[in-house]
């Protein structure tokens, strides 16, 4: 087995709630992990605001009691490598939120991921009478709430191979940028997701707050689209370092 294919973590990812925004290159491209280059679509770069459920969390097989379900937040954005003529499509993060210092603290060490420990809430409510689905995701930061909230209705869909909705979604790859400089890799195995397109979308709080001024910029622009998945069971890799 290679060395990407050593199992780090195993889980579920439930209930993704996922907001994209049209972002300039020029702000993204300080952030690139060495080794990797920005992602497009139609020529399009993207940044998505994600909330999601993990369940029955296990890191090296072990299931670490009070940690192994909560929600997580982040902010991420799409990057790409080639590697002997595979193109690895990616996701990297500009920010993760989870609510217990524990999880940031094993992610920061092993990853070397932004994460920060703060006050997160969620709420999933499924409606019968016209098949909807309300994702709501929130944190708390200095004194002041943000959140984003989508509501999706009918049955959920495969992803059609080169659609934006694909692009979004069909990562399998994360890459971190290190301390010095250096770059990880890690693989994160998953069945295609089903997913719906929101009818719907809020985003509120102060973004700019949190994410910085230019961050906060696109983040306050209307989202050019939003999707709830309905997830699946997840692997993740051992991070291995890139040349």
């Amino acid at each position: 087995m290679s060395a990407t294919g050593r199992v780090f973590l195993t889980a579920e990812w439930r209930h993704l709630a996922i907001v994209n925004f049209e972002a300039p290159a020029a702000l993204l491209a300080p952030l690139v992990p060495r080794g990797t280059e920005l992602d497009r679509h139609d020529g399009r770069v993207f940044v998505s605001l994600v909330g999601f459920r993990f369940l029955d969390t296990r890191v090296l097989g072990c299931r670490v009691p009070g940690h192994a379900n909560f929600d997580e937040i982040n902010l991420r954005f799409y990057v790409r490598r080639e590697v002997a003529g595979e193109v690895r499509s990616a996701v990297t993060f500009v920010r993760e939120i989870v609510r217990r210092r524990a999880i940031a603290a094993v992610a920061r060490a092993a990853f070397n991921e932004p994460y920060v420990a703060l006050p997160i809430h969620s709420e999933i409510r499924n409606r019968d009478a016209d098949a909807s689905t309300r994702a709501v995701y929130g944190w708390r930061s200095h004194r002041i709430d943000h959140r984003f909230e989508l509501l999706a209705r009918g049955e959920p869909t495969l992803a059609a191979p080169g659609s934006s909705e694909f692009f979004i979604t069909e990562h399998y790859w994360g890459y971190t940028r290190q301390r010095d400089g250096a770059t990880v890799e890690y693989r994160v195995e998953h069945p295609p997701w089903h997913l719906r397109r929101a009818a719907s979308v809020e985003v509120s709080g102060e973004m700019a707050a949190f994410y910085g001024p230019a961050f906060g910029e696109v983040l306050a622009t209307r989202p050019v689209s939003a999707y709830l998945a309905d997830g699946s069971p997840v692997t993740v890799s051992r991070p291995v370092r890139i040349s």
